[in-house]
């Protein structure tokens, strides 16, 4: 055999030896890099379904949290069959009904068990009252089992068997000053519709589920796995992330990053990810836990169907080429043009992993892997602006949820809250500044009977305009809500009880004039509390309430201003 054949020979199985290795190694490599992409991939799209589950969740939670802080709604409960308050609770259910996403509403009261609801096509308009809750019934059990553990807040995915309907629930518990349950509001949010745009995600390789506290299944794609009415099931029971997990090893490793995320491990944002087997196929799980609303949003990953390990298979090719050119030749061009490249790529993965979503520059490679390496600039850029597009707009609806909660949508004044808000923080620097303030309460004579006669429409004009003519008569400085139905206040500071007069009757006298000019009957009744140093916010609004009571029962279009003591007095 010639030394050629021998140095042929030799070199075709060092080769075929190089190659072997070459493969095995670059597999791995394919294979760790895919890894990291997917926890990265996994990490990122967590945080996308949770941002699009909250999105809409939290507008409708501090809609029904508000709902439940109606003064008139709450003095409503405590006397139901007052005919007045009843109506008036009935204009601010529906008034709220108009402001949520599904257009419906519900009221429960605890000690009669009276069910109130309307919908959006207004069909239960004057038979708000649906049907009488019954501690005997199953399907009612939802609603004395809140009761009973007092949990301010809760989301039931549940089917409503008297209304016909299955939806995500939001359930707000109504309570008294004095901190006692009078029921439950809230409002429903169909469950088609939101599985549809938040869950089924019609993507293959990428599974999306929402689990609540004890891991029960609240929201996923094949709704035979939803667990309906979670809160009055027994524990063993319930449809839990269990029923899709291979192994007891995995279901372990899901109660520990679950119990992790719960305790606070890794900050608020924290999310764990871990693999595990779903039905007999490799998945990598990423979990998050959502505080605001006591849930875990799920991701499961196929890698393999998202980025095979197949895909890189074209690489090996130039492997072989390069080290049938020459040993030397092959460590050259490897190192510099395909490991180079792959271990600088792996390290911008690893950079992106760890939240560096600008990895820098990456070398240019050949073929294949010059491809990849574009993909994952690409990939890396996509994710990057992916990320800047979310935050901005979570940012932007956290806004626009802190100015709707906030802001009256009718008169664009502050509403109840905004104004308590103010109250609040005015008491405190009234007492650390010894410094007077004056609180004006309004309410529009003959209101009732303004809608009654010309339509609601001409009651939203007339609240419109009063709207209008209090920022017209107030100072830059002082601050003007609607408080409610057709009642309204007014913040003045700085004050004392010559400004508080003079702005008290020149808001009268502007809304009975503008009234007269345009021919409409409207008027208002004033009643105003100069505040001391040391009074808190009840107090001031108890005399300022008594000031407009008493206004009323002087004939209404006047102006009453509360003394210290209590008797309120004509306005000089």
């Amino acid at each position: 055999m010639s030394l050629k054949t021998r140095f042929l020979l030799l070199a075709a199985t060092l080769i075929a030896l190089a190659s072997v290795a070459a493969w095995v190694a670059f597999q791995r490599i394919a294979e760790g890099i895919i890894e990291q992409w997917g926890q990265r991939t996994a990490e990122l799209q967590v945080q996308y379904d949770s941002a699009r589950l909250l999105q809409p969740l939290e507008r409708e939670i501090a809609l029904a949290r508000q709902l439940a802080d109606s003064l008139v709604l709450r003095r409503w409960a405590l006397q139901p069959d007052e005919p007045a308050l009843k109506e008036q609770a009935l204009q601010e259910m529906e008034s709220f009904r108009r402001n949520f996403r599904s257009n419906s509403y519900f009221v429960a009261l605890r000690d009669s068990g009276a069910y109130y609801h309307n919908n959006a096509a207004n069909e239960f308009e004057g038979r708000e009252l649906r049907y009488h809750l019954d501690p005997d019934d199953p399907s009612d059990a939802w609603f004395y089992r809140l009761i009973k553990e007092g949990r301010d807040f809760h989301l039931n995915v549940n089917p409503d068997e008297e209304l016909g309907v299955t939806k995500l629930w939001i359930d707000v518990l109504l309570r008294a000053d004095d901190g006692r349950i009078l029921g439950i509001v809230g409002t429903g949010m169909e469950l088609e519709g939101f599985l549809r745009d938040i869950v089924d995600l019609s993507q293959p390789g990428i599974t999306t589920l929402f689990v609540d506290y004890n891991g029960a299944i609240q929201l996923y794609r094949d709704q035979r796995l939803i667990d309906f009415a979670s809160i009055v099931k027994p524990e063993g029971q319930k449809n839990t992330i269990d029923l899709l997990l291979d192994t007891p090893a995995d279901e372990a490793r899901f109660e520990d990053m679950m119990a992790s995320l719960r305790e606070g491990d890794g900050g608020p944002t924290a999310i764990r990810t871990d693999f595990v087997s779903v039905s007999g196929e490799r998945h990598l799980a990423g979990i998050a836990y959502l505080p605001s609303i006591g849930w875990y949003e799920v991701t499961l990953l196929d890698l393999d169907t998202l980025m095979p390990v197949s895909r890189f298979a074209p690489v090996a090719v130039v492997f072989a080429v390069a080290l049938l050119l020459s040993l030397l030749v092959f460590h050259f061009a490897v190192q510099k043009q395909i490991l180079g490249p792959i271990g600088a790529l792996e390290s911008a993965m690893k950079r992106v992993r760890q939240g560096d979503l600008a990895p820098g520059p990456l070398p240019s490679g050949p073929g294949e892997i010059g491809r990849l390496i574009q993909h994952f600039d690409g990939m890396a850029g996509a994710i990057r602006s992916q990320t800047e597009e979310l935050e901005r707009k979570v940012a932007a609806r956290t806004e626009a949820l802190h100015n709707l909660a906030r802001i009256d949508p009718l008169t664009d004044l502050i509403n109840r809250r905004g104004m308590t808000e103010l109250l609040i923080e005015e008491v405190a620097r009234s007492a650390r500044q010894h410094s007077h303030f004056g609180l004006i309460w309004l309410d529009l004579d003959h209101f009732k009977t303004l809608n009654d006669s010309l339509g609601h429409s001409a009651g939203d004009h007339a609240l419109t305009e009063v709207a209008r003519l209090l920022q017209a008569s107030l100072r830059d400085y002082d601050h003007a809500a609607r408080w409610g139905g057709d009642e309204f206040l007014v913040l003045l500071s700085p004050c004392d009880a010559r400004v508080l007069g003079q702005i008290a009757e020149r808001i009268r006298a502007s809304i009975e004039s503008d009234a007269r000019a345009i021919g409409q009957p409207l008027t208002v009744s004033v009643g105003a509390y100069l505040a001391h140093p040391g009074e808190d916010m009840e107090r001031v609004l108890r005399r300022a309430d008594e000031a407009l009571y008493a206004a009323k029962a002087a004939g209404r279009n006047g102006l009453r201003i509360a003394g210290r003591g209590g008797t309120a007095r004509p306005s000089v």
